[in-house]
């Protein structure tokens, strides 16, 4: 006997219930959750940890995504708020009364709204509240990190002592001074990034959003590396340990543990202090050397911007600093108002 497309979908099918996981050998309770987010439920939990801990992975966004998520669920704690009750005027008066800059601001909303997002996906919340919720206009021509200059480059270099920590450090520096990389990227070198192609050295880094990036190895860096490398006794052939590994205390040996960007940021700064230089630079203002001075010597912007790994040109300009040395040239020029006139 023949059927039709009509009577097959007519014929009653059994249904067979696949049950599923039943995750309560850890009580919700028990969770280290925020409690707005335990109150609103299991779903509300599934959400938040698939959110932060399933489709971030970069580590670094996911501890700011993190941190601004709590920020705001402990807000809602204290006005009294169930997270499934939250309107866009709550949301706006949230960040209206945060005292953070408006890119600060720009990236707690962000997190708010992909958590959201994930909320109204499990069926925790009806709406996302965020969606809705615009920014504050915010216009930025220039960046905010101070350039370190080519003069306080040399007097930082000329203070590094030339035992194994300090070769290390020395080593460090030269890489942010002639890659214009990040410092988290730096912080990620392993040895057998550093590799040879035949012809020239060249590193491996691997940048944010999971990119690698080449950079080759110019010879005064390629001089500093393998200096530092002969007195740490790092061979090619241990690949995947640590390129700058952390020292053990006070006694002027390093460990088998790999330094974190954090620790670097923090060597950096003592090397500032010990050199005489001032406190406001960073490691990143490396990176504004670099580039600001190779657009000056006439680089395409196309090339600076393949370099440091800047996924569109307007954030390569933003490490610009040629505009304001014209500007401070323009303003000295003004005459100088004197009360005895």
């Amino acid at each position: 006997m023949k059927y039709t497309i009509g009577d097959l979908m007519d014929k009653e099918q059994p249904t067979e219930l696949i049950p599923v996981p039943n995750r309560s050998l850890k009580k919700l309770a028990d969770k280290n959750l925020p409690q707005v987010i335990k109150d609103a439920g299991n779903a509300s939990a599934f959400a938040y940890e698939e959110f932060l801990f399933g489709q971030i992975r970069n580590p670094n966004t996911r501890r700011a995504y993190e941190s601004a998520v709590n920020r705001f669920l402990e807000w809602l704690k204290g006005v009294e708020l169930p997270l499934a009750q939250v309107t866009p005027r709550d949301v706006g008066d949230y960040l209206d009364g945060l005292e953070l800059s408006v890119p600060s601001k720009k990236l707690h909303r962000a997190a708010l709204n992909h958590f959201f997002d994930f909320q109204v996906q499990r069926h925790a919340v009806v709406l996302n509240p965020v969606s809705s919720v615009r920014n504050e206009r915010h216009q930025v021509v220039e960046g905010k990190t101070a350039e370190i200059t080519v003069k306080q480059s040399f007097k930082l270099f000329q203070n590094i002592e030339n035992n194994l920590v300090g070769l290390r450090d020395r080593a460090i520096l030269a890489v942010l001074a002639y890659s214009g990389t990040r410092i988290g990227a730096v912080a990620k070198l392993q040895r057998r990034d550093l590799e040879y192609e035949g012809d020239q050295w060249v590193i491996y880094f691997r940048e944010k959003g999971g990119k690698r990036l080449k950079v080759p190895v110019r010879l005064d860096l390629q001089r500093i590396l393998f200096g530092y490398l002969d007195a740490a006794a790092i061979p090619e052939t241990d690949g995947k340990t640590p390129l700058f590994r952390s020292s053990k205390g006070k006694t002027g040996k390093l460990s088998d543990n790999g330094m974190t960007d954090n620790d670097m940021q923090r060597m950096f700064k003592r090397r500032l202090k010990k050199a005489g230089l001032p406190h406001t630079l960073s490691p990143h203002s490396f990176r504004v050397a670099t580039i600001t001075n190779l657009l000056a010597q006439g680089v395409p912007l196309e090339d600076v911007q393949n370099l440091v790994n800047h996924a569109d040109p307007r954030t390569t300009r933003l490490y610009d600093r040629r505009r304001r040395k014209v500007t401070r040239n323009i303003v000295e020029r003004i005459p100088v108002y004197s009360e005895s006139d």
